[in-house]
Parts: C-alpha cells; sequence; structure tokens
C-alpha cells in the first residue's frame, strides 16, 4: 500500500480544528490506519490549539502528515520561531497548559525542529505495521493480497487448470471471500457497498448469461 505524504495549508483559527480533525480521518483510513485515527485526531487539535493560543488566531500554519519507517508523523508548521512548545506542570484547577503533556502521553516520540523561517512541532504514532508499505490485518489480509496478485496474473488469466483458481473448492471459495473483506476493510473500503456491487455485477451477469441460452 502506497501511503504518500500529504500537506494542508490553513489559517489557525478554533474553527478549522474539526475539519482538520475529518481530513485526517478520511486519509488514515484510505491508509488502512484506522487504529491511530483517535490518537492522531487528538494530536492535531492540540498541536493546532497550541498554535493558536501561543503564536495567535488566524496564523498562517500547516499540517503534514507522512510515514516514517512503521510510525506514523505529523507536523504542524508555523512562522514563530520564538513561542516554544513546552511541558507544563498544570495544576488541577488550571484550565490550559495541558496540550503537550496529551501530545506526550499519547505519542512515542515529539519535538521542535527550527528552521530559518518557520518550526515545526512534531509528534509520531506507533502503528502494528511492520513495514511502511505494508498492510495492517494480519495474516488475513496478507493472504488476500497475494491472492489478488495471482488473480490478476496472465497464469489466472489463462485456463483455469493452470491457475491457482481450478482447485478452490467451495470452503476454500468461503475463506478466500473473507479474507478479500478483511482485505477492504485494511485499505479503508466499504465491506457493504463492496458486497452489494458484487451481487449487483454477479446477478447482472447472470441475467446476461441467461439471455444467451
Amino acid at each position: 500500500m502506497s501511503r504518500k505524504p500529504w500537506d494542508l495549508a490553513f489559517a489557525a483559527e478554533p474553527e478549522e480544528v474539526a475539519a482538520l480533525r475529518r481530513v485526517v480521518r478520511l486519509h488514515l483510513e484510505l491508509w488502512g490506519l484506522q487504529e491511530a485515527t483517535d490518537t492522531a485526531q487528538l494530536c492535531v487539535s492540540e498541536l493546532v490549539s497550541n498554535v493558536i493560543t501561543h503564536v495567535g488566531p488566524g496564523t498562517p500554519t500547516t499540517l503534514a502528515v507522512s510515514m516514517r519507517g512503521t510510525h506514523l508523523r505529523i507536523e504542524v508548521h508555523d512562522p514563530d520561531t520564538r513561542a516554544l512548545p513546552a511541558l507544563l506542570d498544570a495544576g488541577a484547577d488550571c484550565e490550559g497548559g495541558r496540550g503537550m503533556a496529551l501530545v506526550d502521553a499519547m505519542a512515542d516520540r515529539w519535538g521542535v525542529q527550527l528552521q530559518a523561517d518557520r518550526k515545526v512541532t512534531w509528534c509520531e504514532l506507533a502503528t502494528s505495521l511492520h513495514s511502511p508499505n505494508g498492510h495492517t490485518g494480519g495474516a488475513r489480509v496478507a493472504r488476500a493480497g497475494a491472492l489478488l496478485s495471482a488473480y490478476g496474473s496472465p497464469r489466472a488469466a489463462g485456463h483455469a487448470g493452470t491457475s491457482p483458481w481450478g482447485s478452490m473448492t467451495a470452503e476454500t471459495a468461503v475463506v478466500a471471500i473473507t479474507d478479500l473483506l478483511y482485505w477492504l476493510q485494511a485499505h479503508g473500503r466499504d465491506v457493504d457497498e463492496a458486497l452489494e456491487r458484487a451481487q449487483m455485477h454477479f446477478e447482472a451477469e447472470a441475467c446476461a448469461g441467461e439471455d444467451r441460452l
């Protein structure tokens, strides 16, 4: 699975936070990283809120999301190199000061990079991936990926007897279909929609076959 880095420029305003959370959720679903969605959304909220509070509303800001090995990396860029995020020992009655403490508690690591014209506040979250372009979902998703590769190969397109599909039984077909549903889920696809579309294709082709008889 390809997970290309992306970034989004915005003005740091409180009303932008909810939209940014939705964008992050959609991208992580497409990346098959639903497991990291809640934590990633919370980290984005805290990093952006930190800019709003300590740099100022309306600050030109950029959210960047990428993979660093098997970790999900979230960056927030802003132009103020003086207001550096810091961990504060906020008391129980304190209304603020907990933002970076939350990020510190949820992320595997975080930090600040100073550049000539900006600072980059970043954090990295662990995932269950075994490789940067791998899949979540374990053995089922891996089997489905191998099955799809075989299905699209020239050998599979030839005679059934020379392809891995020729010896498939009804029982193994059911297992294969189940694995494919896990594969769809790992890729952020709607399983119910896929089943409905498959049923529609099947019924249309069956009707077409009857019309030719």
